[in-house]
């Protein structure tokens, strides 16, 4: 019987190292990477069944990663691992197409029952965080990630991790023109003025990570 085919995504070499204690013998471990453009270049090679991927990577957060990843691999289940227990997180990465949410400092204990969960078809949420707390984000209606697209998000994590237009253009294959009309874009749509502002946008929504 042909064992699932598992990608890795966290930006932490430690981490990546646990995972695979974790996991290898029972699952194919197709590749590791540290960064969400990575994550998605391996996908499209290795076509995975399944991703598991943290929030807090550079150059694309898991979160913006995994709507992506929906795209080029719609048969992968995604299953975050991460740090952060806040419900607007969870929320976000259900929305994002994850199945299953697991926080970090659980994760020895519970990431092969979400693998499994994920393979029969169901969804699976860390009991770390209360199903009263997960009841209010399942049914809060809010307009996703402020109305951006998704280009417009991937340059508000650059520029929220400190990236100048032209570093942001060479990274996009953009002009520094484009970074900079996008930038207005983000900024007139949230009604934000300032840069600062924009950093603390981003931190606050999950597109970047304060740690």
């Amino acid at each position: 019987m042909r064992k699932p085919r598992i990608l890795l995504a966290d930006d932490h070499t430690l981490v990546l190292e646990g995972f695979r204690r974790i996991l290898e013998g029972h699952y194919e471990l197709v590749g590791t990477v540290g960064d969400g453009h990575a994550l998605l270049e391996a996908a499209k090679t290795m076509q995975p069944d399944i991703v598991i991927l943290d929030i807090s990577m550079p150059l694309l957060n898991g979160i913006d990663a995994a709507a992506q990843l929906k795209k080029i691999c719609p048969k992968a289940k995604i299953i975050i691992v991460t740090m952060h227990a806040n419900t607007d997180y969870v929320r976000s990465a259900f929305e994002a197409g994850a199945s299953a949410y697991v926080l970090k400092r659980s994760a020895v204990d519970e990431l092969e029952q979400a693998i499994r969960a994920v393979l029969e078809g169901h969804s699976y949420i860390t009991p770390l965080i209360t199903k009263e707390l997960v009841d209010v984000f399942l049914a809060t209606g809010s307009e996703k990630s402020g109305g951006l697209t998704p280009r417009q998000r991937e340059v508000l994590q650059h520029l929220a991790e400190g990236r100048t237009a032209k570093e942001i253009a060479n990274l996009m294959n953009i002009t520094p023109r484009t970074v900079e009309f996008h930038k207005g874009q983000i900024m007139d749509h949230l009604n934000l003025r300032t840069t600062a502002d924009l950093i603390k946008y981003a931190l606050t929504h999950g597109i970047v990570s304060a740690s």
